[in-house]
């Protein structure tokens, strides 16, 4: 894994400085990160398998993609860059919501995240990097509902904060 800055905010999400990603999660500092949930016209949501071999979370189903946005980035620029990156994706995307969660990974990893969740919509098949994705899958709600509450040790950390809100962000979204 080459070497990566991510940026350190407060509260506010007020850039700090940077760090060493690797030192940041270890270090359990606050971070700026960005998710993004793609679902398709049927309303389900595309969600990846993270590859076994990443460095926290490898094997759990998460959302679509997420990352860091690189000094000078603009969040949105991260987001349809990672989703470029890791699914080959294009899509309009728009700014959601904003939350600050702090999950402990095991092996001395932690996440502690000032996320900026971006929802889009396609049609279009994913085709995922290897090197981030082990799997994907379209998933209704419902489906997703019921494994969170079996299988919940099947999915990351942050989806599992973050799922109802999105849900209701894109319900919301669909009925104007």
């Amino acid at each position: 894994m080459a070497c990566e800055n991510v940026i350190l905010v407060d509260k506010e999400d007020t850039m700090m400085g940077t760090m060493e990603k690797m030192a940041a999660h270890r270090s359990a500092k606050l971070h700026r990160a960005i998710s993004v949930f793609v679902f398709n016209a049927k309303g389900e949501f595309l969600l990846q398998q993270r590859a076994r071999n990443k460095y926290h979370s490898g094997g759990k189903w998460s959302n679509t993609c997420c990352s860091h946005p690189r000094p000078g980035e603009q969040n949105i620029d991260a987001a349809k860059r990672r989703l470029r990156e890791e699914m080959a994706l294009e899509c309009e995307l728009k700014h959601a919501f904003s939350f600050v969660y702090r999950a402990e990974l095991g092996n001395g990893l932690f996440e502690h995240e000032y996320d900026h969740v971006y929802i889009g919509t396609t049609d279009t098949l994913p085709i995922p990097n290897t090197d981030e994705v082990a799997d994907f899958a379209y998933v209704s709600a419902d489906q997703i509902e019921r494994e969170l509450f079996q299988k919940p040790d099947a999915y990351t950390a942050w989806f599992k904060m973050c799922f109802g809100r999105v849900m209701e962000h894109f319900i919301t979204q669909e009925n104007e």
